[in-house]
């Protein structure tokens, strides 16, 4: 009898008990996560970004608003966009893409004009002239190719981006100071570009 109680006792150990069964919740609609408040962000464009986007816009709105779910509208006036979450927004974070990002280690680095060339009177405001381009066109074209911001103060120019794209950047704008015209460091800049894309 004995015998028999302990084996009963093993094959109740060895069989599992069954669980309750897992519950399973639906994700949160955006409304639902704010208390059914509408999620609102507008997104500053930058003067040089403007036309770009307005021409683009019809390729931009049907998927943010059918896709995403995300009310979007141009404000001309405040030249921002605006976004919006609907009833049926998947997840706020569409409001703010760069939750999404992936972001490299950022670094800045800062220099003086002087440290590649002491120019001086009319010389300097010459090479801070060189450095940004007409209407800032050769800054934007660095920032652009290099996926940095350059920020020029007077005669400290300050750059942000990923370790390798600021020295690239840097090499560019230390040649305009030198004096190089800008079709030869945008010639430079877009081998060193194609460069840093095969790298990645």
């Amino acid at each position: 009898m004995a015998e028999e109680s302990t084996e009963m006792e093993i094959q109740s150990a060895t069989e599992p008990e069954s669980l309750p069964a897992k519950p399973i919740f639906k994700p949160l609609k955006a409304h639902e996560m704010s208390d059914g408040r509408v999620q609102f962000r507008k997104v500053s464009v930058p003067p040089n970004r403007y036309s770009p986007l307005e021409k683009a816009w019809l390729d931009i709105y049907p998927p943010v608003y059918h896709q995403m779910k995300v009310d979007i509208r141009m404000n001309r006036g405040s030249r921002k966009v605006e976004l919006k979450t609907l009833a049926d927004t998947p997840d706020v974070s569409y409001l703010h893409p760069r939750s999404h990002a992936r972001v490299d280690e950022l670094y800045v680095e800062s220099f003086e004009i002087k440290d590649v060339k002491t120019p001086k009177g009319e010389h300097l405001s010459r090479a801070i002239g060189r450095l940004s381009g007409k209407g800032g066109k050769t800054k934007f074209a660095i920032e652009n190719s290099t996926k940095t911001r350059i920020v020029i103060a007077d005669t400290r120019i300050h750059i942000l981006g990923a370790f390798s794209n600021i020295k690239i950047a840097r090499d560019s704008l230390s040649s305009l100071i030198m004096g190089s015209p800008a079709g030869k460091v945008y010639s430079k800049l877009r081998a060193a570009s194609a460069r840093l894309a095969e790298r990645f």
